[in-house]
């Protein structure tokens, strides 16, 4: 019996995760480790962003838990257990299982020497590496992911994450929010939502920059020369932090989530669906652990 992890599973937890896993084939050889510890491996890759050669010793062969993440990212357990969690955390907050408006944001993240396909460049973001879109609920759970190269402009990019939803994928989903890089028409971003998907797509802008204070304060003592009584404190800009944008926070905070896991800090993987794969595992512990404590 080894020392518990931090990013171990509880029995609470786990009991949450198991029944979304593949169970054993009938025939061949039984398994020599137990699945629990080949899961409670994987979020230890997750959040402490550890390679794969250097997995703690008490874990099994590193081959083995690589085989197995392959292997689920391969045949869709990931993305499979992570609907099914997010759809039992949504009835738990007596949300429907469907959602019906969701927002949408993308971040540029550095890559490493390991090389791999789907890299470039983001001119707006100065970052050399790849993009992750995110789909998220009101709730900021994780609808969908999509990997791309960071030279993919945003407008551009939101066809690739959207891609399935001209299938049906999402049944309810009829409304997006989106911020200023979505603006487009008809065959890009918030156009292309509205005239091929059929929804409707609403863009959040940050307000309009006041001019700064000692302009408002010459401004007021021209007016008052001329007979117009007028408070200055009432044109100086707010003091304090930026506010918060409506439903835009939602996707900032998922993003953050994320960010408590050291290998989403850069993009380590050789492929891009590796890297989606970890967004879904990282998203199914965050969910696991609510559903146990709720």
């Amino acid at each position: 019996m080894r020392k518990a992890y931090q990013s171990d599973l509880s029995d609470a937890e786990w009991s949450y995760i198991e029944p979304h896993l593949p169970s054993p084939g009938v025939p061949g050889r039984p398994r020599v480790h137990p699945l629990r510890e080949i899961v409670d491996a994987i979020f230890y890759i997750v959040r402490s962003g550890c390679a794969w050669r250097l997995l703690p010793h008490d874990f099994p062969p590193w081959k083995t838990i690589h085989h197995y993440f392959r292997t689920w990212r391969l045949d869709g357990t990931f993305e499979r257990m992570h609907a099914a969690l997010r759809k039992r955390v949504r009835v738990r907050l007596k949300r429907n299982p469907q959602p019906s408006a969701a927002i949408v944001d993308s971040q540029s993240i550095k890559t490493t020497g390991v090389g791999g396909k789907e890299r470039g460049y983001d001119g707006a973001k100065k970052v050399k590496g790849r993009k992750r879109h995110l789909l998220v609920d009101t709730q900021g759970l994780v609808l969908r992911a999509k990997v791309h190269s960071a030279n993919v402009t945003d407008r551009d990019g939101i066809k690739l994450l959207l891609e399935p939803a001209r299938t049906g994928l999402f049944e309810r989903l009829s409304h997006l929010w989106l911020d200023a890089g979505y603006t487009g028409q008809e065959e890009r971003g918030a156009g292309w939502v509205e005239k091929v998907l059929g929804w409707t797509a609403e863009i959040v802008r940050h307000p309009p920059k006041i001019a700064p204070e000692e302009v408002m304060r010459a401004w007021v003592r021209e007016f008052n020369k001329e007979g117009v009584a007028l408070d200055a404190k009432k044109f100086m800009p707010q003091k304090g932090p930026r506010p918060f944008l409506p439903k835009r926070w939602i996707v900032e905070r998922t993003l953050a989530w994320l960010g408590h896991n050291r290998r989403m800090s850069k993009d380590y993987e050789r492929l891009p669906e590796s890297w989606e794969a970890f967004i879904y595992v990282a998203m199914s512990r965050l969910m696991a652990r609510r559903l146990a404590r709720s």
